[in-house]
């Protein structure tokens, strides 16, 4: 297949979350099975500054935005066998940030239509063009109602990674600089609460709609977790998939990891996981090994249930414990992590920010791993966790719910972690308190950590999924 991804970010060039992650490793898995992958990316600024490769100019081309003819230059890089491709304009792209600009709407509209542009320039004519989230949100309806006769037996997907961020716009600017009919708007395919909702489009035109777990895609489809979009979601329903996302096994592999000291595998983990244990103690400033570990990497906010943490250190690590915690955000939060320093100095070691390496000894170090998130339409930080043999403790909601086995004492021979359903304290503390019970029984504790060892959350069974998706569209058996 010739498959194209269209988005905002991608890695290696340019990330700011889990999204950059998705586009670069479900293409690169592509390219493994044998496809012929195509990746295409506004060129900021800080691609250009960080950009250590030789771009190979490929020529300029005009993009009309009604009025407008904005005149575009493409750029290419191979990257492991990935093409990718840059659009780029310094009026909409040589920004300091990627997003959060007043002219959002324009930019990335013109990225859209420029992507469209691109493919037509260069006379690629892809199988599957695969979109993600509201920035290009209107393609497949740019496709289906400017582009039909270019794109005649292409078939589009639209991956839903984060639903709170809709691409609101009003209906003559949106209607005006994509250039397109106003019964788009009028016959409410596009249209969501009086405006224009790019990911609306996105979901009514695609062929296809996924987003990153299978739970998620439920709680999408409630009027609780829709967030404005369940109606519309509700009438693709049957077109619509959850697939969980995967981990970088490459970044993310016990045996080989040069950010820890001791490696380790499924064969050989417990006495390396001591001494990645010891190492993390050191490193916070504790000392007593003999003692449970609790570790959290996470951004300090709200959604990440991080207020459920501050009463539950409180609670549990009179029964000792340590626990350790790596992250930044709110103020409030981490106001609230250092003064509990200063109540258990010998407990609790907080690190306010970020560090690559101290990440890694976390991972790998710890007995357990909090995730007691609000929502999570994935989350990754419990897989990692699981590949380095540490439990992970975390709300059933989203992906946790569909990565985490929770142990109840009668399914050792499979379970991986432990959670709790109720976005509550008491809960929390509660299966803390179980997983605490745990730890003290070596045996049942070995084979928890060796299952989570044997869990797949490789990319491989992810794309694979996807690639069903694909065949799916194209009616392809």
């Amino acid at each position: 297949m010739k498959i194209v991804f269209v988005a905002s970010e991608g890695n290696p060039f340019i990330k700011t979350g889990g999204l950059a992650d998705v586009v670069y490793s479900l293409a690169d898995q592509f390219v493994s099975f044998g496809h012929e992958v195509h990746i295409i990316l506004p060129f900021y600024s800080k691609i250009k500054e960080n950009l250590n490769m030789t771009v190979d100019y490929l020529g300029n081309f005009q993009v009309d935005m009604s009025w407008r003819k904005v005149d575009t230059k493409a750029c290419k890089v191979v990257y492991r066998n990935i093409n990718y491709y840059f659009i780029e304009n310094d009026r909409y792209f040589a920004r300091r940030s990627l997003y959060g600009e007043n002219d959002d709407g324009e930019r990335f509209a013109y990225f859209t239509v420029a992507s469209l542009e691109l493919m037509k320039f260069l006379k690629i004519k892809p199988d599957i063009i695969h979109v993600h989230d509201w920035q290009v949100g209107m393609l497949p309806c740019l496709i289906r109602e400017r582009y039909r006769a270019d794109f005649e037996k292409t078939k589009t997907i639209l991956t839903i990674h984060n639903p709170a961020f809709q691409g609101i716009y009003s209906r003559d600017f949106i209607l005006d600089i994509y250039s397109l009919p106003s019964y788009v708007y009028d016959d409410g395919a596009i249209r969501l609460n009086n405006s224009v909702s790019t990911l609306k489009a996105g979901i009514m035109y695609a062929d296809r709609i996924t987003t990153v777990s299978p739970t998620h895609r439920y709680e999408l489809l409630t009027s609780e977790g829709g967030m404005g979009l369940e109606g519309a979601l509700r009438l693709r329903e049957y077109d619509f998939v959850g697939i969980l996302n995967g981990i970088d096994y490459n970044e993310f592999n016990p045996e080989i990891d040069k950010e820890i000291p001791s490696t380790f595998n499924i064969d050989d983990f417990y006495s390396a996981k001591q001494l990645d244990k010891e190492a993390l103690l050191r490193r916070f400033g504790l000392s007593d090994l003999g003692l449970p570990v609790f570790g959290i990497v996470s951004r300090l906010t709200w959604q990440k249930g991080i207020d459920l943490v501050i009463p539950m250190i409180r609670n549990l690590v009179m029964k000792g414990c340590h626990f350790v915690v790596l992250g930044s955000g709110e103020y409030e939060l981490e106001q609230q992590f250092e003064q509990l320093i200063r109540e258990f100095p010998y407990n609790v070691g907080i690190y306010i920010g970020y560090n690559n390496e101290v990440a890694h000894l976390i991972y790998a170090g710890s007995d357990f791993f909090l995730m007691p998130s609000l929502f999570e339409p994935c989350g990754l930080s419990q897989m990692i966790s699981q590949r380095y043999a540490t439990l992970p403790i975390v709300r059933q909601t989203g992906g946790l719910k569909d990565s985490v086995i929770c142990y109840n004492n009668q399914n050792g021979d499979v379970a991986n972690g432990f959670g709790f359903a109720a976005n509550s304290v008491e809960e929390f503390i509660k299966t803390v308190s179980f997983a605490f019970d745990v730890y003290w029984n070596l045996p049942v504790r070995k084979q928890l950590m060796k299952n989570a060892l044997r869990t797949d959350n490789s990319w491989g069974k992810s794309a694979n999924q996807y690639i069903d998706v694909y065949k799916d569209a194209l009616n392809i058996k």
